[in-house]
């Protein structure tokens, strides 16, 4: 059993502790005493049992002012660290007990900002009533916390940086074509038929005109090359629909045309690194119920298997109509109420 006596002598040089470094931060007894609502001679004889428990002297005080002594100067920078974690400790409960409440501004990839991402958003914002939503869409690289961003949506491999990211749900690429096209130019078996193919290319990728592949039985890398490039995956989509060539795309652009049979996959025996879905958000103490909550809300709708997968691993067995609804321009219209409290920004020049 804990001995109170103890629990008492452990607890009191914390607070004195606390009190030294807002008497420090403070300037001076005097403002020290008003912002702790207590007299000037309590906190004075705060400071002497504190003095007098150490066995040394931490101010130099005089009817003007006061100065840290060598020591004092050691022990505030002991003191001061100890209250900004006592303080961080109080705003985490704060923020986990608090409702998420405002403006979270959200940075996505434009296609699956649209597929995905703002289909979401009028559920979320049922769920937490007192939010608001500003979402950007573009495929530049941005910098959240110069640009004033909460939240943003990653997909691939992500550099390394200060930014802090959670896994949301697996990414994977596939190289698909049009039947009408196969029927010209036939089907590429391995990763080096490419080379005989109109592959079109997405150029927001620093490599876009490589397609890599993991085995069998080593990585390979292949260049390619074909009649169109675009910076937007949605454009190469349609031109592989219309028979151009072939695309390497994620199946969360082209699962549904998978399933229709609109567009067939090549080469699945070879696998592609494409990394993850994730949300990333800059690094701070504490994180902000609101962000919590949204990069929670993602975590639960699109992981761990996400359900732009699902139909085409069970293309087999599910009907057409079981494949979710793609987002229309319009989506968050229907949203009703909730349609004030979304903002979209799109940047044409970019995917």
């Amino acid at each position: 059993m804990s001995n109170p006596t103890t629990s008492h002598d452990t607890l009191e040089p914390l607070s004195e502790m606390a009190l030294f470094a807002r008497l420090v931060d403070a300037g001076s007894l005097t403002a020290a005493a008003r912002q702790l609502g207590r007299s000037k001679s309590a906190v004075s004889k705060q400071l002497a049992r504190l003095e007098d428990r150490l066995g040394a002297r931490l101010l130099n005080r005089t009817t003007r002012r006061q100065a840290l002594t060598e020591v004092g100067r050691v022990f505030y920078e002991h003191c001061a660290r100890l209250l900004v974690e006592a303080e961080a400790a109080a705003a985490s409960v704060a923020n986990l007990q608090a409702a998420p409440r405002g403006l979270l501004k959200v940075n996505s990839p434009m296609s699956f900002g649209v597929l995905h991402l703002a289909p979401a958003i009028p559920e979320f914002l049922a769920r937490y009533p007192e939010m608001q939503i500003e979402m950007a869409l573009n495929d530049r690289v941005v910098d959240l916390l110069d640009e004033g961003y909460d939240v943003g949506v990653r997909i691939g491999r992500l550099p390394d940086s200060s930014l802090v990211a959670r896994r949301l749900a697996p990414s994977r690429r596939v190289v698909c074509g049009a039947p009408a096209y196969f029927a010209r130019h036939g089907r590429p078996l391995r990763p080096a038929d490419l080379k005989q193919h109109a592959c079109l290319r997405y150029t927001n990728l620093p490599l876009g005109e490589e397609w890599r592949f993991s085995g069998p039985p080593l990585v390979e890398t292949v260049r390619i090359a074909g009649p169109f490039a675009a910076n937007n995956g949605e454009a190469l989509r349609e031109a592989a629909l219309a028979g151009l060539g072939l695309i390497m795309a994620p199946t969360f652009i082209v699962g549904p045309d998978l399933l229709a049979g609109r567009l067939e996959t090549v080469l699945t025996d070879y696998g592609d690194d494409a990394g993850a879905v994730f949300a990333v958000y800059p690094h701070k103490r504490h994180l902000s119920a609101k962000v919590r909550a949204f990069i929670d809300f993602l975590a639960e709708r699109f992981g761990p298997e996400p359900y732009w997968d699902c139909p085409l691993v069970k293309a087999r067995t599910l009907p057409l109509q079981a494949l979710p609804v793609q987002a229309t321009p319009d989506a968050g219209a229907e949203a009703g109420s909730q349609a004030g409290r979304i903002m979209v920004k799109t940047v044409s020049t970019n995917v």
